[in-house]
């Protein structure tokens, strides 16, 4: 069945790039195009497009409230297309909110006449959002309520920095808690993160698919909403009891020993070699460097995503004695990576979504 898409973009050179990128493949057709948010919606509601791919900024009416305007009167799945800077980074967190699907980072701001390189991304992403369970969005009522208004508001920001949590715990760990997820990612990550306790007796590594500029935001937002210090990890950082440490994007995280004042040590490395699975982070490189370390310490957890990275590094953490929650399908944006998890019969708990940071409690 063809995938039916709707292309918004102020600009007639990126809707003429796009939509050449998707009709590149057989099984998606670009219905229509619309230069503005306020024409997005008539035309979603017109043509009900199976995808819509929305960019943020926009004259008339922009990327943020047209989706809440399109998820409130016309559920459809929709990506974002942001730039990569700060407040890129920050709308596309708060379109998570309002219930975007997925965003696609452009290579080179704006206007990016080279989208060509990431092109295979861009079909790859709309063909998962075509599949995505859009009751497990999970997008706020609040912005939903506003948003029919149909009136133009100052954009709902969230403090993305807090004082520096003090943890007297802050002590080297052989316990770990990795976290690995992709489409639906970060509103997954802001059922669990928040939801484990100040006290966790673990260390937690996440890897999040997801582009540089995003983490930083990601992890700031994360931290000021949890009990734990959360933050984007940094080549050199520590493995501690009670920190969460979120791979940066486009950097591959791996865990390593060395030697400090004649004492062992597990510390962060970051690389950049090439993208495993398609991705950079890969969930898989973490994880296989995890096993030999910690072992039987270590709880996985594969949420909501396309795809199956971190199939293979939950394996081998099952082989080294470790266990492995996935989310239930139920609750799954897109049920990918943890599909790949219970098809191989390495899931130990299979959850849905609001239990799983409680089944990390139980399990740690």
């Amino acid at each position: 069945m063809t995938i039916r898409v709707l292309v918004v973009d102020d600009s007639a050179l990126m809707r003429k790039i796009i939509s050449d990128i998707l009709n590149s493949d057989p099984e998606i057709k670009v219905i229509d195009t619309a230069r503005n948010g306020q024409i997005a919606v008539e035309k979603v509601e017109k043509l009900r497009p199976d995808v819509v791919t929305l960019d943020h900024e926009m004259p008339v009416l922009d990327g943020l409230h047209a989706l809440g305007y399109i998820m409130s009167e016309c559920p459809t799945p929709v990506i974002m297309l942001s730039a990569a800077d700060e407040r890129g980074a920050e709308l596309t967190l708060n379109a998570f909110e309002y219930g975007a699907v997925d965003f696609i980072q452009k290579p080179s701001g704006t206007i990016s006449l080279d989208m060509g390189q990431i092109a295979e991304e861009i079909r790859t992403k709309v063909k998962a959002a075509a599949r995505a369970q859009l009751k497990n969005l999970h997008f706020m009522e609040e912005h939903v309520k506003s948003s029919k208004t149909r009136k133009r508001h100052s954009e709902k920001t969230i403090p993305i920095s807090s004082p520096p949590k003090s943890n007297p715990r802050r002590i080297m760990t052989k316990k770990i808690l990795a976290i690995g997820s992709s489409t639906g990612g970060p509103r997954a990550l802001e059922k669990v993160i928040p939801k484990l306790p100040h006290d966790l007796k673990a260390a937690v590594l996440v890897v999040q698919h997801m582009p540089a500029g995003f983490t930083a935001s990601l992890a700031q937002r994360l931290n000021s909403q949890s009990e734990l210090e959360v933050r984007e990890a940094k080549d050199g950082d520590l493995i501690r009891e009670g920190v969460v440490l979120i791979a940066p994007g486009d950097y591959h995280m791996e865990v390593v020993q060395k030697m400090i004042d004649g004492k062992t040590v597990e510390m962060i490395s970051l690389n950049k070699e090439p993208r495993e699975l398609g991705v950079r982070p890969c969930v898989n490189v973490l994880f296989r460097t995890l096993a030999p370390i910690y072992g039987a310490n270590i709880l996985s957890v594969i949420l909501t995503g396309m795809g199956m990275d971190g199939a293979e590094g939950v394996e081998l953490i099952k082989n080294a004695g470790g266990k492995a929650i996935a989310e239930d399908e139920k609750s799954c944006v897109v049920y990918g990576m943890p599909k790949a998890i219970v098809d191989r019969g390495l899931a130990d708990r299979v959850v849905p979504l609001e239990m799983v940071a409680a089944t990390i409690q139980q399990l740690i």
